[in-house]
């Protein structure tokens, strides 16, 4: 088998962690494979005094990478939408192969990217793009390939789950995205974390991997953290639940949810015990039933790890010469199927209610009675009388599980109510049955 050689685009967190893993473990990487894989050439805008290059060629234009002959696999970690998709298309139509942690890029022009990679018989792999050192994606196609997969759900955005952790001490959320900030968990615009955009990405790519469907980024819907309180938080565990901030994929006969929101998960289940920054994502498959890894799901040396495992993937062709590879998206394109999205209306889901009600006799009837008239049961409610406060009193309800538009239709006639005082605060529930 001949040495193989990588170019790398982007010398920042991932980049550097890539470097020196793959500097590091040189040795070990080679007792596993049987050959070399040598950093051929390295690219980044800003260089880095603190990682030693030694006499490997460097420049500035990750163009350089691309158009180097002697390069096999284009490493790309840029981040971004447009540079990325130019390096990346250039790379593939130069014939070789790519790997790349860019969620982004994947979710939105990843069909794109896989059309044309196809055409070349180049390989394209993005394990990393998805909750960074847990290798979900290659789990996904290739451990539960014999699996129909039925669902998919995760904490699969670091930032979002440090904040709903911290706050369970009653803190608020400013208070705590501050602090992420200041320690680096968060950005300074922390639009694409907080906002569900970064999960929207990173769920699209679970839902086509386990799916066989194409990748619609734009069809997600995503709902953000920022409007969760402690008080919610603090309920939310009286009746036996937690809040997580969760992308769920779910297959059904008439299509597929594909959305992210603030979810009320059982405590007693192993996803509402993932604190902090780590990230967690349960699969169920029709054989093997629910599954779930579990790790960190960011960081230099722990994306690293996703990187290089996705290397030494495209590496082993390189070095045997064969064209054997994964499907893209774990699917032939022929077995790929047209799913539509459905609409956040055609959801189910169960439902925590927080409602302000006026101190009046007869107002959980009415309550009900507008649940029931939507065909919506309640399994629990909570008539909080030592939160009675200038008349108004906190109603808290546990849905059974409804389509999305019952609900939506009994909050407005709620919120219409006079005994009714200000907006309906709704939480979507799960108990991954």
């Amino acid at each position: 088998m001949k040495d193989v050689n990588v170019g790398i685009c982007g010398l920042g967190t991932v980049g550097g962690g890539t470097f020196n893993v793959l500097t590091r473990n040189a040795g070990l990487i080679k007792g596993r494979t049987g050959f070399n894989i040598r950093i051929a050439r390295v690219a980044t805008r800003t260089p880095r005094k603190d990682i030693d290059l030694g006499d490997i060629p460097f420049s500035t234009d990750v163009f350089d990478v691309v158009n180097d002959p002697s390069v096999d696999i284009v490493v790309e970690l840029i981040g971004g939408y447009d540079t990325a998709r130019e390096l990346v298309l250039a790379a593939i139509k130069n014939g070789k192969h790519v790997v790349t942690a860019n969620k982004a890029l994947i979710a939105v022009h990843g069909n794109e990217i896989f059309e044309a990679a196809a055409k070349e018989n180049v390989i394209v792999s993005y394990e990393a793009g998805v909750a960074g050192g847990i290798p979900v994606i290659k789990a996904v196609r290739e451990g539960m390939a014999a699996n129909r997969v039925d669902w998919i759900a995760g904490i699969i955005n670091g930032t979002g789950n440090y904040i709903l952790t911290e706050m369970r001490a009653g803190r608020e959320f400013a208070e705590v995205l501050k602090e992420a900030q200041d320690l680096g968990y968060a950005e300074a615009d922390p639009t694409f974390d907080v906002e569900g955009i970064d999960a929207a990405h990173k769920l699209t790519i679970l839902a086509s991997a386990g799916f066989g469907v194409p990748l619609q980024f734009e069809k997600a819907y995503t709902e953000g953290i920022s409007e969760i309180t402690p008080y919610d938080i603090a309920h939310a565990e009286v009746l036996g639940y937690r809040i997580k901030h969760l992308g769920i994929a779910r297959r059904r006969d008439e299509g597929i949810e594909l959305r992210v929101h603030p979810t009320l998960v059982p405590r007693s289940h192993l996803i509402a015990q993932v604190d902090g920054v780590l990230n967690a994502v349960l699969v169920d498959g029709d054989a093997v039933g629910q599954t779930m890894y579990y790790g960190p799901g960011a960081g230099d040396e722990a994306t690293a790890s996703a990187v290089i495992a996705d290397i030494i993937d495209a590496a082993r062709s390189v070095a045997a010469e064969s064209n054997q590879r994964v499907p893209y998206l774990g699917f032939e394109p022929a077995a790929m199927e047209d799913l539509p999205v459905l609409s956040m209306e055609d959801v189910q889901s169960a439902y925590y209610l927080r409602i302000q009600a006026l101190d009046r006799p007869g107002v959980l009837a009415k309550v009900a009675s507008t649940l029931s008239e939507h065909g919506i049961n309640i399994e629990s409610i909570m008539q909080k009388e030592s939160e009675l406060k200038d008349g108004r009193i906190p109603v808290i309800i546990l849905t059974h599980t409804v389509q999305e538009r019952q609900i939506n239709r009994a909050i407005e006639e709620l919120e219409a109510l006079s005994d009714i005082d200000g907006k309906v605060v709704r939480i979507r529930a799960e108990n991954f049955n």
